[in-house]
Order: C-alpha cells, then sequence, then structure tokens
C-alpha cells in the first residue's frame, strides 16, 4: 500500500457544488487548495450519478433578479451556453473545467476520507488531519493544513472531528417554530433514485426483475402523480427513508428504492394503464441515493423558520436563499399526504456566516445541507444552488483566515463581505464600499441612458379576468401610470400602488394608495392612473390592477428593464395564507411586457454602474444606454494610474436557469450581457485601447492590463450586446496596478 502526506493552506472534503465553489472561491484568492471528493465525479447530488437539477433561490422563477451570481452563477450560465439541452455529462464536464481552471486546485477523486485526527477540549477542538483511500490507485492520504472545510453533506469530517451536531427534527418550544413537531425526534427528509426513459424507435418488450415492487398493491398509483413522459427529477418524490437512518441504512434504502422505480416502470409499460408507451425504454436509472438531510452542525447562530420568513437583515450576511421551506412527510412516497410542503418568504433571504462554521471546533468551516439550521430552516438552505454560494463564503473566509492567520470565527466580517462583493458572490442588499476602487472617485458620463418608462408597442390583448401586476423602478418618483387597454362596454378600472418592502421584493406589502378611473368603451387607448408616489429613496413599486369584466391590457413580447409583469392565480386550499409568492406568477408573461407609459427615470443613470450595488435591489442599479454603440466614461480630476480594469455585465439575473431538464432557455447567452467591448485610456488628450473583447459571454471581466496606463479618463464602448438593443453595464471598477 503506498502513502504521501500533503499539505495545503486549506482542505475541502466534499465535491458537491458547496465543495467544489468553496475551493474555486479560495484558490482564486492564492491559497493552495485541496478539493476531496468520494466519487469519481464532481457536482454531487447534481452530477450524471444522481442527476437533481440545481435549484435555489429562484425557486423556479417565484423570486424575481435572484438567481445566484459569483461562482454557481459562472456555472448556470456556462451550462447555458454548452448545454442549453441539459444533457447531465455535459454538466459534469462544465463543473470539472471550472475546477481545473483552477492552478491552485488539487483535485483529488475516488478518494473516501474517513479517518479524521483532531485535538482539544471538547469546547475547542481542533482538525490536524484527514486521511482519504484512494479507490482503483490504492493509495492512503494524509492531508494536513491550517483550516478544513466539511463539505460532505453528511457531515462525516465534523462527525469525526467532534463537532457539535443535531440530528432529525428540533421540538416546537426550542425555536418556537409553527413548523416543527411538538416532540423532538429523530426524523429526518429522505432519499431518492430517480430514472431516465427515452423513445427507442421500435417497441421494446420490458420484463421486471425478480426484486420489482407491485405498487399497485401500495398508495403510490392513487397518491403520486405517474406519467409515462416524465423523466429525472419530475419523480422527486420516489423518496424512502425519513423514518430510518439515512447513513446506517443507505444500502436497504437503496434496494426500496430500485424496487419502487422498477415497480413505477413496470406499471408504465404493462398496465395497460398508459397509451404510447410501446416503444418507451429505461435508458438510466440511479444507483447512488440522493441524500436530503442527515447532520447538521451548530455554529455561533441557527437559523430558524423566522429568519427565512422574516428576511433577517443579518449584519453578517454572507449569501442568500430564496427556495420554500420544503418538508417532506417522513413516509415519503408512501405517505398519505402530498409529497411536500412549501411556505415561501415574500422574497429572498439572508444568510448569516456565524452558520459557516462549527462553534466548537476552531477550524472547522462548514457549507451545504449540513449548516447550522433548524430542521424547519434547512427545509429552504438544503437546494443546491444555495449550498454553493455558502460553500462561496465559506471558501473566501477560509482564505482570509489562513491570510490573516486567525480561526474562521475570528475573520473580520467586513472585510468578508468586501471580498464576496468584489468577486460578484451572491450577497444582496449590500453594496460594495471599496476604496481601493478609483471609479469612486471619478465623474461618471455615458453616451447616453434609458430615460423613460414606457412600453407602447404591444400587439396581443390580455384580458383582465384575473387580478394583474406591473413591478415598475421608482426613481425618484411615480406621478403618473398609463395603461393601453381596450373596453367592451364604459366601466371603470382600479389600480392599487403598493410598496413591497424589503428591496429584494417583488409582491405587493403595503398599499400605498388605490385610484379607480372610469374607462369609456373602446379599443387601444390610454387610461390614466394619477398617483403621486415619492419615497424618500429608489423604491420597486407594485401595482396591482384590478380584474374587470370586458376589459383587456396590452401584452408586448419583449422584456423591459427593470419592470415585471404578473398575473393573479388563487392559492390553493391547502396553502398557508398568506403567500403573495405563490398567487402572482408571470409564467404566461415570461419576458413579456404589459403596455404602459409612467414618465422618465432615472434609474439607468450612469452613476448605477459605480454604486455599489451587483444586482437589483430597490431598482435595477444597472446602466442602461440610449442604443448602440454606446459608451460609459469615469473621468478624474487629476490623472490616475491604472493595472486592472474590472467589468460586470447583466446576464439577466431574472431568468431561471437551470443545469438539467426542467425547462428550455430559448437563447444560448442572456440577451442583455455586452458582447464586444473596448475599453479605452484618455492619454494626452488621445484615446488608447487598452483591452478588447468579442464574443463575450461572462458576466464578469477582469482586464489586468499589459502595462499600467496613466490617464484623466476611461470608458467601455459597447459595440455589440447578446441581443438586447441597448448596453447594460452592472459595474465598472478601476485599480490601481
Amino acid at each position: 500500500m503506498r502513502e504521501q502526506q500533503v499539505r495545503h493552506d486549506v482542505t475541502v472534503v466534499g465535491g458537491g457544488l458547496a465543495g467544489v465553489c468553496a475551493a474555486i472561491a479560495a484558490a482564486r484568492l492564492g491559497r493552495s487548495v485541496a478539493l476531496i471528493n468520494n466519487r469519481p465525479v464532481l457536482g454531487g447530488n447534481s452530477s450524471s450519478e444522481i442527476r437533481v437539477w440545481v435549484v435555489g433561490a429562484t425557486a423556479h422563477g417565484r423570486n424575481h433578479h435572484a438567481r445566484e451570481t459569483g461562482i454557481m452563477g459562472e456555472l448556470f450560465v456556462e451550462n447555458q451556453y454548452r448545454n442549453p439541452e441539459g444533457n447531465p455529462y455535459y454538466w459534469d464536464a462544465v463543473v470539472l473545467d471550472a475546477v481545473r481552471a483552477e492552478p491552485n486546485i488539487s483535485l483529488y477523486l475516488n478518494t473516501d476520507v474517513r479517518e479524521v485526527a483532531a485535538a482539544g477540549p471538547p469546547d475547542a477542538r481542533r482538525v490536524e488531519s484527514v486521511t482519504g483511500w484512494t479507490m482503483g490507485s490504492e493509495l492512503l492520504t494524509t492531508f494536513t493544513g491550517p483550516v478544513f472545510l466539511d463539505c460532505t453533506g453528511d457531515g462525516l469530517v465534523g462527525f469525526l472531528a467532534g463537532a457539535q451536531f443535531r440530528l432529525g427534527r428540533e421540538a416546537r418550544s426550542e425555536y418556537d417554530e409553527p413548523w416543527a413537531p411538538d416532540v423532538a425526534d429523530e426524523i429526518t427528509l429522505g432519499s431518492t433514485l430517480l430514472f431516465h426513459s427515452k423513445d427507442a424507435g421500435e417497441p421494446v418488450r420490458f420484463v421486471p426483475p425478480d426484486f420489482t415492487k407491485d405498487i399497485t398493491a401500495t398508495t403510490i398509483p392513487s397518491r403520486r402523480v405517474i406519467r409515462a413522459s416524465d423523466n429525472g427529477c419530475a419523480y422527486w418524490w420516489i423518496e424512502f427513508g425519513g423514518e430510518l437512518d439515512t447513513v446506517h441504512d443507505n444500502e436497504a434504502i437503496r434496494d426500496e428504492l430500485w424496487a419502487v422505480v422498477y415497480g413505477i416502470w413496470d406499471h408504465i409499460k404493462n398496465s395497460g394503464s398508459f397509451p404510447d408507451v410501446e416503444n418507451l425504454t429505461l435508458e438510466w436509472v440511479g444507483s447512488v441515493p440522493g441524500k436530503r438531510e442527515y447532520r447538521r452542525f451548530v455554529g455561533d447562530y441557527v437559523l430558524t423558520q423566522h429568519d427565512v420568513l422574516g428576511q433577517v437583515e443579518f449584519d453578517d450576511r454572507v449569501a442568500f436563499g430564496g427556495w420554500s421551506i420544503d418538508l417532506h412527510p417522513p413516509g415519503g412516497m408512501y405517505a398519505q399526504e402530498e409529497g411536500a410542503k412549501q411556505r415561501y418568504a415574500d422574497g429572498i433571504y439572508h444568510i448569516p456566516y456565524r452558520i459557516l462554521y462549527s462553534k466548537n471546533v476552531t477550524n472547522l468551516l462548514l457549507a451545504g445541507r449540513n449548516v447550522s439550521a433548524s430542521h424547519v430552516a434547512f427545509g429552504t438552505t438544503r437546494v443546491q444552488a444555495t449550498t454553493a454560494v455558502m460553500g462561496e463564503a465559506a471558501g473566501t473566509a477560509a482564505a482570509l483566515a489562513v491570510a490573516a492567520d486567525v480561526p474562521p470565527r475570528a475573520v473580520d466580517v467586513g472585510e468578508l463581505q468586501r471580498t464576496l462583493l468584489r468577486n460578484d458572490a451572491a450577497v444582496v442588499g449590500l453594496p460594495l464600499a471599496d476604496p481601493a476602487d478609483l471609479a469612486g472617485s471619478a465623474e461618471v458620463t455615458a453616451s447616453g441612458a434609458s430615460s423613460s418608462l414606457a412600453v407602447e408597442d404591444g400587439s396581443s390583448a390580455w384580458p383582465l379576468d384575473a387580478d394583474a401586476g406591473l413591478v415598475l423602478p421608482v426613481d425618484p418618483s411615480l406621478p403618473v401610470l398609463e395603461l393601453l387597454v381596450d373596453a367592451a362596454a364604459d366601466t371603470s378600472l382600479t389600480v392599487e400602488l403598493h410598496d413591497p418592502g424589503p428591496g429584494q421584493n417583488y409582491v405587493p406589502r403595503t398599499l400605498v394608495s388605490t385610484t379607480t378611473v372610469p374607462v369609456q368603451a373602446g379599443s387601444k387607448q390610454w387610461v390614466r392612473f394619477d398617483l403621486s408616489w415619492a419615497p424618500s429613496s429608489p423604491r420597486n413599486a407594485f401595482l396591482l390592477v384590478k380584474a374587470a369584466a370586458g376589459v383587456s391590457l396590452y401584452v408586448a413580447d419583449r422584456p423591459a428593464p427593470g419592470v415585471l409583469s404578473f398575473t393573479r392565480r388563487p392559492l390553493r386550499p391547502q396553502d398557508e395564507r398568506p403567500q403573495p409568492l405563490r398567487e402572482w406568477t408571470n409564467r404566461e408573461l415570461l419576458r413579456r411586457t404589459f403596455c404602459f407609459r409612467a414618465g422618465s427615470t432615472a434609474a439607468f443613470a450612469p452613476d448605477r454602474a459605480v454604486d455599489g450595488y451587483l444586482r437589483p435591489f430597490a431598482g435595477p442599479h444597472t446602466w442602461v444606454s440610449s442604443g448602440l454603440p454606446a459608451w460609459l466614461r469615469l473621468t478624474w480630476d487629476a490623472p490616475v494610474t491604472i493595472g486592472r480594469v474590472e467589468l460586470i455585465g447583466d446576464d439577466d439575473v431574472d431568468e431561471d436557469l437551470i443545469n438539467l431538464h426542467r425547462h428550455r432557455t430559448p437563447f444560448p447567452v442572456p440577451p442583455p450581457l455586452v458582447r464586444d467591448y473596448v475599453v479605452e485610456a484618455l492619454v494626452g488628450g488621445a484615446w488608447v485601447s487598452v483591452a478588447a473583447v468579442t464574443e463575450n459571454r461572462r458576466r464578469r471581466r477582469v482586464h489586468e492590463l499589459a502595462a499600467p496606463v496613466t490617464c484623466t479618463a476611461l470608458r467601455v464602448v459597447v459595440t455589440a450586446t447578446n441581443g438586447a438593443p441597448d448596453a447594460h453595464v452592472v459595474a465598472l471598477r478601476a485599480y490601481a496596478p
């Protein structure tokens, strides 16, 4: 047997998306990183071995301007370009390429960590090393270093190190959570196996293996949706093991899941209840159960249901989530209840740094489904894009801890937040205040800016059979709203103006005013509502147009920057109330806009590209030009020397991208993203090109200049986007050498 010992600044155990993003984040900050994974592919539950689609804060499009940025955002956008069909093997390659692009990462695949050396008293333990066995290579490796990250999901490293953890459900009395049970127990969410089918082009018979379960002898056919056309995560409800131990009983859980998967396929192929299935065959059946829950470690804070639904603005926030609190019945696929019980906040919620490190193991950071959260709060933090952004935050903190030679608890939170924002990580409502950015002392001008809030070119009528909604940026005021309307007879129309509250929210919360106006019979008439809302700071406005018989609005088949359109759908009888995120949907209005006129706006002014906000928050925080070509310029009173220029473009974080097969997004690159541009410096009265890009498909571009340039102005000249009619720039930064 061969043995070796290696040392890295940061050791990450677990190669799911949390571990991948943690490793990349630490490596980009100059740390040497070991990324250890016990499987042959990266990606964890999202990999081709398990094939769970990656969901996160968008909540399948219910939340808006909520798609993750940072490293997870890079993976989403790159996968959309390479793999719009959702091939799971192509997704594996996207993730692997992202890791291999970082020279500071040493990747150890097929390496199972099963030994941890730790020392110290119970309240101040310290990991000294972890040891892993590499299958196939017959190699035993001991990893040492100052900081370790447990991204294993099941939390084996922290457990072996003596980290405090919880397993199962807390009693309601512990955190006063309405969704917690009266009595604590060890019930968890179960595990799932998925399958894919395909049309073979000719009849294919199915002879069920001996272990196949007769699902007609269970409640599955009557309590769960089975469709021959469904594949993969459409069968997320094939879940079992919540009343067992999802680790110690893993093999038995897998066998039961296999029996049911083949039983479902036998039911589809041989029961006679499904037409046109003669040519269908099984293409793939999972063999590794996709686990949802096991240990949750205890940090300096425990996230609870109240924090999620209350959208608490933690001072140490370093990431965000937005998936519903999504809890499943203990019986899984055999339960009489629905397969999931879900509760949404009014928008995305904040994740504090204090849940990303162990309370009692001083050099152990956490990311993934094992972070410090109650069972109820875990119901939302567990999804993969959310674990990924927590991974980026934890990896960044690990790098800073090593650089400062301090334990993770002592990392300067302000520096952590600034570093995350500099790298465009998924933090909301927190502007970057970067003293090193020379753009902060510059005058910002542009060739022009979109200054009119209006969409007038609608061609299709939208009957007001249900309430409609229109979200507009208010900057600095909203004096008037005009709607393009058809009316079959003389009537009236009512508009309610609501303040959505927190800047990340896009549903009505606080009623500001109600305006009712008469509408005469006629077609394509502009109906005016005087609103006169001038809030003390930029806001979103939710304009609720009440349903009206015989009245139609008009819809333009294009998006408009900073604008969202909705229709209202009733909640189901079993849904908790109020839950406006369930009521207000844009699924039928995706990339479409109600026709309106609302006067002028400063929401897209040039200085929005230097205000420190990197995503929409109470407004779009993006410069939008008035046509192409267009330029955005920084001018200084005295010459400055620049060695690096950074540009963050608009990759439309309202677009719900996904890695696999749930839905198809129609474009390979987000249309608002700048495609072709030149960076120029004003030197001696002449513009000199210092960087140029064509065919760009990345949101964040960093230009290290070949030679520093001393200039009095810097500008980016955009000549083409990936489809939008105007240039969109979220941030333009300039740094000294």
